[in-house]
């Protein structure tokens, strides 16, 4: 089980939401699935932090745009791309609080010897373009709480 299915699973159920994991092998299975998911009434994709969705991503926004199926990701790269939403960890700051490891490392420190780091800062995106073409009210008190609103 996923990390994003496994915190989906420890929610208090809501009767309202369905979460259904499904397995995809390829980009012509990734488009049978959002076709299938844009004939259900209320339904969206979760694209996880995964190898196979970022090589993927951009048949997933075609046919996501095609069947009006939005999209919720980690990466903020997913919402530039098309996207609805994205909550994640700000990548920039990662890069940049690498470079501390990469000086350090280049001045003779064990990589073994440092610390492992967990992200500090998190965003959340919002593609309002995206929201108005599938027809999706945005609450103006959630698109206050984003750090980025794409126009």
């Amino acid at each position: 089980m996923t990390p994003t299915l496994q915190a989906f699973k420890a929610m208090p159920q809501q009767p309202s939401v369905e979460v259904n994991r499904v397995h995809v092998r390829s980009i012509a299975e990734t488009d049978s699935v959002i076709a299938k998911a844009g004939r259900e009434t209320r339904s969206g994709l979760i694209a996880p932090a995964d190898v196979f969705i970022v090589r993927a991503r951009e048949a997933i926004f075609k046919s996501a745009n095609q069947h009006k199926v939005p999209v919720i990701s980690p990466y903020r790269q997913f919402v530039v791309e098309g996207g609805l939403m994205s909550y994640g960890p700000n990548t920039g700051d990662i890069f940049r609080r690498s470079s501390f490891y990469v000086d350090r490392i280049l001045k003779g420190a064990s990589p073994g010897d440092l610390p492992a780091q967990s992200p500090t800062k998190f965003e959340l995106v919002i593609n309002l373009k995206t929201a108005r073409d599938f027809g999706l009210p945005i609450r103006d008190t959630f698109l206050e709480l984003a750090d980025e609103v794409i126009e």
